[in-house]
């Protein structure tokens, strides 16, 4: 396919890397944004990347409060200083992740976090499901693996399609916001409360509320 001048700019604003070296990524993967950030990452072209490796033991805990108090997020970002912490574009970051958070209800914040146990309790859920509803036995674990894959993504912060912009996910506005700032940022931690949880009442969707908001 043909490279655009806009898709190399696109990818320079999603990496920090040179021109010519989206160009070259975006054309040695068929214009794949997502392998085209890969190949620059194993390369050593993507600032971002390399930023990626060094120490953040700064930030903040940020909380966010929604729907008078129906929803509460408690989340710790870290940077390398104290001085990018005050930064009101990390600020900005912050509190983007935690809405986001109040709207997903992620499970963790990376796949390495989920315990093993619990994955294979949802994978043990899904093989029987599988094959109540008729599928071949010989395909089910097959099957089973693809919806393993896409829950996780589905369950966790990063590999989450973006609320504000669904064309990216948390990972890659992590990315971008690494790039812009010009230091290292971890999404360490964070906590999430919704009124009423655990407890048997009719009540509306919060969560669904919060992302309604955000897309407008």
């Amino acid at each position: 396919m043909t490279v655009t001048a806009q898709m190399v700019r696109e990818l320079r604003d999603r990496t920090s890397a040179g021109m010519l070296d989206c160009k070259k990524a975006l054309e040695e993967n068929s214009g794949d944004f997502d392998k085209a950030i890969d190949w620059l990452r194993q390369k050593g072209l993507s600032k971002a990347a390399k930023k990626a490796g060094r120490t953040a033991a700064e930030g903040l805990v940020y909380s966010y409060i929604h729907g008078e108090g129906r929803i509460g997020v408690l989340l710790e970002v870290n940077s390398e200083t104290d001085f990018v912490a005050r930064n009101e574009a990390f600020k900005g970051f912050a509190n983007d992740i935690a809405m986001h958070i109040a709207a997903s209800n992620p499970m963790a914040v990376s796949e390495n976090e989920i315990p093993a146990e619990k994955i294979e309790k949802e994978r043990v859920v899904l093989r029987a499901t599988n094959l109540e509803s008729g599928k071949k036995p010989e395909m089910v674990d097959k099957i089973v693996d693809g919806q393993i894959k896409k829950w996780l993504a589905e369950s966790c912060l990063l590999s989450q399609k973006y609320v504000k912009n669904p064309d990216i996910t948390v990972a890659d506005h992590l990315q971008n916001t690494i790039a812009h700032i010009g230091e290292n940022i971890v999404i360490r931690r964070f906590v999430r409360y919704e009124l009423g949880e655990g407890v048997e009442k009719e009540q509306k969707n919060f969560a669904d509320e919060v992302a309604a908001q955000l897309k407008q």
